[in-house]
C-alpha cells in the first residue's frame, strides 16, 4: 500500500478536553439562545434567524465535547464529528446575519451614496461569500472527518482552508466597507441621520467589535488547519476555548445588547424604515441628502402645496415668491 494510501493516523484530541469548561460553554450558549430567540420573536426580525442558528451550533457543539469528556481516551468518532462540525460552521452563519444588518444600517441612514458597494448588491455580495465559505467548510469538514487515507485527509483539510480562506477574505473586505461608511456618514451625515432616533452610531461601533472578533477567529482556525496536526494550536484545549469559544460568546452577547431591533429601530417623529419604504415621504418630513454635487440636496415637503418659500424645482425661494421676475 502506498503513502497515500496509507491509513492516515488521525488523533481526535491532542489533550484531555476540560469538563466544566466546555458544560460552561453549553449552558452560556443556551442561556444567549433563549435571548435572541426571544427577541427575533418579539420583533419580528427574521433576518436574525441565521445568528441564532449559529448560536445554537456552539451550544451543541459543546455539547459533543461535554460527551468526549466522558470518553477520554477512548473518543469515538460521533461527538467529535459533532463537535468538530457544528464548532466550525457556526460563526459562518453568525456572519450572514451581521452582512444583512449594514445593508438595512445603510437604508435606515438613506446614505446609499456612502457605500462603496451599491445597496442593492452589498448584503447580496457578502451574504453570497458568506454561504460559499459555509458549503466549502462543511464539505472540507466531511471529507476530513471520513477520511479513510492520508491522501483523502490531506484533501479534506484543503478544502477546509478554502472554505476559512473565503471567510477571512470576505470579512475582511466587510470591515473595509463598514470602516470606509463610517468615515463618510461620520464627514458628510445625512439629513436623516439626525432624525433618527435608534443609537446607530453604538450600533457601527458593536459591528466594529463582532467583525472584528470573527475575523480573529476565522484567522485562528486557518492557521490551526494550516498548521497540520503537529500544531501548537491543537496540543492544548485553550486555544479553542480562548480563540474560538470565548470570542463567539462575547459577539453573542454584544448583539443581545446592541440587537437591531433597537439599534435599527424608526425615527424619533415615529416613521420606520419600513413605512417610509412603502408610502414615499410624508408631508413636512425631511427628504435624505443626496450624493454629493447633485441638485437635490436637503429639501423639505412643504405640508401644504404652495406654501411661501416653495417652488416646482424643489428648491428653496424668497418667502412670498410665487414665481416670474418681479418689474
Amino acid at each position: 500500500m502506498s503513502d497515500g494510501d496509507a491509513k492516515p493516523k488521525f488523533k481526535y484530541y491532542h489533550y484531555d478536553p476540560s469538563k466544566a469548561a466546555n458544560l460552561s460553554f453549553v449552558i452560556l450558549f443556551a442561556i444567549v439562545s433563549v435571548g435572541h430567540l426571544f427577541l427575533i420573536v418579539r420583533k419580528k426580525t427574521w433576518y436574525f434567524i441565521p445568528f441564532l442558528v449559529g448560536c445554537l451550533f456552539e451550544a451543541i457543539g459543546y455539547v459533543g465535547r461535554v460527551i468526549a469528556t466522558g470518553q477520554t481516551p477512548n473518543w469515538t468518532l460521533g461527538p467529535f464529528i459533532m463537535q468538530s462540525l457544528l464548532i466550525l460552521l457556526a460563526p459562518a452563519l453568525m456572519a450572514a446575519s451581521v452582512y444583512m444588518m449594514l445593508g438595512r444600517l445603510v437604508r435606515l441612514l438613506d446614505a446609499h451614496h456612502h457605500s462603496i458597494v451599491r445597496t442593492t448588491w452589498l448584503t447580496k455580495i457578502f451574504v453570497a461569500g458568506d454561504v460559499l465559505s459555509f458549503l466549502t467548510q462543511g464539505a472540507g469538514g466531511g471529507i476530513l472527518s471520513n477520511a479513510d487515507t492520508k491522501k483523502q485527509s490531506d484533501l479534506g483539510s484543503n478544502v477546509l482552508l478554502a472554505g476559512l480562506a473565503i471567510q477571512v477574505l470576505f470579512f475582511g473586505l466587510f470591515i473595509i466597507t463598514i470602516v470606509i461608511f463610517h468615515i463618510r456618514i461620520t464627514k458628510e451625515p445625512t439629513a436623516r441621520s439626525f432624525s433618527v432616533a435608534a443609537p446607530w452610531r453604538q450600533f457601527i461601533l458593536a459591528l466594529y467589535a463582532v467583525s472584528f472578533l470573527i475575523l480573529v477567529r476565522s484567522v485562528f482556525r486557518t492557521v490551526e488547519y494550516a498548521s497540520g496536526q503537529d500544531s501548537v494550536l491543537l496540543g492544548s484545549e485553550i486555544y479553542l476555548l480562548i480563540l474560538d469559544g470565548a470570542l463567539m460568546l462575547i459577539c453573542a452577547v454584544i448583539l443581545l445588547a446592541y440587537h437591531p431591533s433597537r439599534a435599527l429601530a424608526g425615527y424619533k417623529d415615529g416613521v420606520t424604515l419600513e413605512s417610509l419604504d412603502s408610502r414615499g415621504p410624508s408631508r413636512g418630513e425631511i427628504l435624505p441628502m443626496t450624493a454629493p454635487g447633485s441638485p437635490d440636496k436637503h429639501q423639505q415637503v412643504p405640508n401644504q402645496p404652495g406654501m411661501p418659500g416653495y417652488q416646482s424645482s424643489g428648491r428653496p425661494s424668497m418667502t412670498g415668491y410665487q414665481g416670474g421676475y418681479a418689474n
